[in-house]
């Protein structure tokens, strides 16, 4: 989910530490994106940024903060859920954003997945970004029972979402296989199909 958060202050910085942060941050994704995780590193991203690297440590401490930092930066984007008129046209355009973040060369999100498997702090902010990303995207839901698509009260939106979304992860990421641009929407119609069946049904979640 092309996704979306600020954890250390509810104020963004102005002037020239915003500069240097955008500086900063902006060298971190390409360094992750040229040579992953491994080759991080706070010398790398100052001499990319431009920045003295005495700078990077008293702002960021070690690698683990600068991958928190550009993490929540991704929450700061002003990102809004689809809005088709439909629970399938919603679904699949949400799963062609997906997509196009997993295969687009060199992938960001796919260096920040790997990224969190190494560092505590990165995985804390990964699943906080996740969290809030999959809550947006339950509004998907709600405006597909305000249409009469879904059942109103009886549907887990959460459930649904996952269902619908992973398997672009399932078929990009862990089976590397190439782009179908067909997956997104068939992805999504097997979701909505089967929470119209009562897949996702909340009395069945509760009742496990």
């Amino acid at each position: 989910m092309n996704d979306p958060l600020d954890t250390t202050s509810d104020r963004r910085p102005g002037g020239r530490t915003a500069r240097i942060r955008a500086q900063v941050l902006d060298a971190v994704r390409a360094e992750l994106a040229e040579g992953g995780h491994e080759g991080l590193t706070m010398e790398g991203v100052a001499t990319r940024a431009g920045v003295h690297r005495a700078t990077v440590y008293r702002r960021w401490r070690d690698v683990g903060g600068l991958l928190v930092d550009v993490i929540d930066a991704a929450g700061e984007i002003d990102w809004q859920p689809p809005d088709t008129g439909s629970l399938r046209g919603d679904l699949t355009a949400l799963n062609e954003e997906i997509q196009e973040s997993l295969v687009v060369q060199p992938s960001l999100a796919v260096a920040l997945m790997a990224a969190s498997f190494h560092s505590e702090q990165a995985a804390r902010a990964q699943t906080k970004v996740w969290t809030d990303r999959y809550a947006q995207c339950e509004l998907l839901v709600e405006r597909a029972v305000e249409r009469g698509e879904l059942p109103a009260g009886h549907t887990d939106a959460r459930s649904l979402l996952i269902a619908a979304t992973a398997p672009l992860y399932h078929q990009l990421v862990l089976l590397r296989a190439d782009p179908d641009p067909q997956l997104p929407k068939r992805a999504a119609e097997a979701a909505v199909l089967a929470a119209a069946a009562g897949a996702f049904s909340v009395r069945r979640e509760e009742s496990v």
